[in-house]
Parts: structure tokens; C-alpha cells; sequence
């Protein structure tokens, strides 16, 4: 079995960027994607625009040019798949990884398909593919979904939206526009403050003249096929309802993380341990990159900030 200097857990653009780093400095390493190239992203909205603009969203020194200052999610498909063709990055697509166990002076990674070896780990897995569940009586019914993709699905349906946020604000206004009946179901007082500033007045005057209902201080109780029960500050009403999207946020895959011996912190936010100037975690040679280190603090950490990771991981190992 081949041992690799480094393996990559995820590819992503923050995985993609420490794969660049990887070969530029002349470090054997191998990229191991549980789905398709920027697995997250291909997930997100069809039409999503980036908070970043398209040069804070670059990898390795290559130029990413949109059409206008933010970007959409195909250009940015467009352009990490081009960066990771282009610079054929070695990479294992539909490979999920299962264990991570220390052997000898590195680890053995185990897959779906295979077993690997490596004297370092990169886990740069994002936080995209497991959902906050609402734990409610019909959460799981065909009509409740956590990840939202394209109105048009929605269209003449009577809709309801959780959340307050970023992805629950561009659901709730695209399925309007494409003639859903739409009802925000807001835990807290309003939009939430993290929403895009050029899409926060559009959902409020939306929300202000009615085209749009939000309930606020509010959640869901029970879902059934065709009926929403919602506990409001009134008490709990019954709406008529056709589908359910669920946008209440996502988590790293903490069992990984675990699974590898990384510590987590006690509370609620489970961070994990490493250090910040080399991103080594209390496990030696494993190391963490992009959003995954903001364990439930999935706002801290997005592309834009965490590309640098890459160049800190990849330095400390070379400097071995």
C-alpha cells in the first residue's frame, strides 16, 4: 500500500486549495471527495450569489472572473472544476472516507472502496451535508426538505419556510416570485442580522406589504400531509400546506472528527482542538482546514477566510 505524505479529506475549494499547495511543494498527497468536485456547492441553489467577491473566492493563485463583482454558483462550479482540471489535482471523487486510525508514524484511511496511507491528514469537509433536524413529528415526510434548489418546483404551493436566514430568505423570495404562497416560520424577532445586505430590505418590504407572511417568535410543532401546526406567540394555529423547507443550518461531521481523536469542546458549540498558527489538531499530523473549524459556529469560517489554511498547513509539514 502506497503511503501518501499527505490525504485531503474533502474537495472543496479549501480542500482543492490545500491540494495546490501540496503539489507545489512537491509533497505526494491525494484528495478523497465523499461526492462529486465541490461537493457543497453543487448543492447549494441553483442560482445562489455569493456573499465574497470573485477574487476573495480564488485558490492557488488563479484568476476567477464573473460577469459581476459576486459571483453565482455555476460560475464558481465553473471555476474550480477548471482549476482542478487544469492543474490535475489528484483527486478520488464518490470516495467516502469511514475511519482515520493511527498507524505507525502516520494513519490509515479507510473508504467505501479501499484503505490508505498517509503521514498526515487534512479534514477540510465543510459542514453542508448533515442537517439540523427539528426532531417534530413528520420531519420525515416526502414534502420536508432540508436543502432547497430551484422555485420553479414550488410554484402555485402553498410553502412553508423555517428560518431567518441567508438560504431561508432567498428560498422564501424566489418560490414567491414564482407564485408559491409563502410562510416564514421565525424562531426569533425577525430576519436574521448575517443576511445579505442587499437582499435584507427586499424580504422585509416583502414581509411588511404581505406578499410574504412571517411568524416570528414562532416554530414549528407538526407536520402532517397537507396541514403545519405552528406554536405563535397566540398559541398554536394550523395552516393548509403543501411542502416544508426546512432551512435550519447545518454541522460538520463531527463523528469524523471523533473518529479521528480530534477533542471537541464540552458545550453545545463543539469546537474542535487545534492550533491556530499551524491548524495541527491535538492529533498529531492531523489537521483541519475551512469551515470545519468552527464546529457549530458555521458563520465563522466561509472561503474568503480560510484560504490562507492551506499555506499554514502545508508550510508546518514541509518545515517536519
Amino acid at each position: 500500500m502506497e503511503t501518501y505524505d499527505i490525504l485531503i479529506i474533502g474537495a472543496g475549494p479549501i480542500g482543492l486549495a490545500c491540494g495546490l499547495a501540496a503539489q507545489k511543494a512537491g509533497l505526494n498527497y491525494l484528495i478523497l471527495e465523499k461526492g462529486c468536485l465541490t461537493n457543497s456547492l453543487y448543492n447549494y441553489p441553483l442560482y445562489m450569489t455569493f456573499f465574497s467577491t470573485s477574487e476573495k473566492l480564488e485558490i492557488g493563485g488563479v484568476p476567477f472572473v464573473s460577469i459581476s463583482a459576486k459571483p453565482i454558483r455555476p460560475e464558481a462550479l465553473e471555476y474550480y472544476r477548471r482549476v482542478a482540471g487544469s492543474n490535475h489535482l489528484k483527486i478520488k471523487l464518490f470516495e467516502a472516507v469511514e475511519t482515520i486510525q493511527p498507524a505507525g508514524n502516520g494513519y490509515t484511511v479507510g473508504t467505501v472502496n479501499t484503505y490508505y496511507s498517509a503521514k498526515h491528514i487534512i479534514i477540510a469537509t465543510g459542514f453542508y451535508d448533515i442537517p439540523n433536524k427539528l426532531n417534530i413529528p413528520g420531519e420525515n415526510l416526502p414534502k420536508v426538505t432540508h436543502y432547497y434548489k430551484d422555485p420553479h418546483f414550488y410554484s402555485m404551493q402553498k410553502v412553508v419556510v423555517i428560518g431567518a436566514n441567508n438560504s431561508s430568505v432567498d428560498a422564501a423570495l424566489e418560490t414567491y416570485r414564482k407564485g408559491a404562497e409563502v410562510t416564514m416560520v421565525i424562531r426569533e424577532a425577525g430576519i436574521g442580522k448575517r443576511v445579505k445586505y442587499w437582499v435584507k430590505p427586499d424580504i422585509e418590504n416583502r414581509i411588511s406589504e404581505g406578499s410574504i407572511k412571517a411568524l416570528t417568535h414562532s416554530s414549528v410543532q407538526a407536520i402532517r400531509e397537507h396541514e403545519v401546526d405552528i406554536l405563535t406567540p397566540d398559541g398554536l394555529i394550523t395552516i393548509q400546506n403543501d411542502f416544508v423547507l426546512a432551512l435550519t443550518g447545518y454541522q460538520p461531521n463531527f463523528s469524523l472528527l471523533e473518529k479521528a481523536g480530534v477533542r471537541l469542546s464540552d458545550d453545545e458549540k463543539k469546537h474542535p482542538s487545534y492550533n491556530p498558527e499551524t491548524m495541527e489538531t491535538n492529533m498529531q499530523g492531523i489537521y483541519l482546514a475551512g469551515v470545519v473549524c468552527g464546529g457549530m459556529d458555521t458563520h465563522v469560517w466561509f472561503i474568503e477566510n480560510s484560504r490562507d489554511h492551506a499555506d499554514k498547513i502545508i508550510a508546518h509539514i514541509s518545515a517536519k
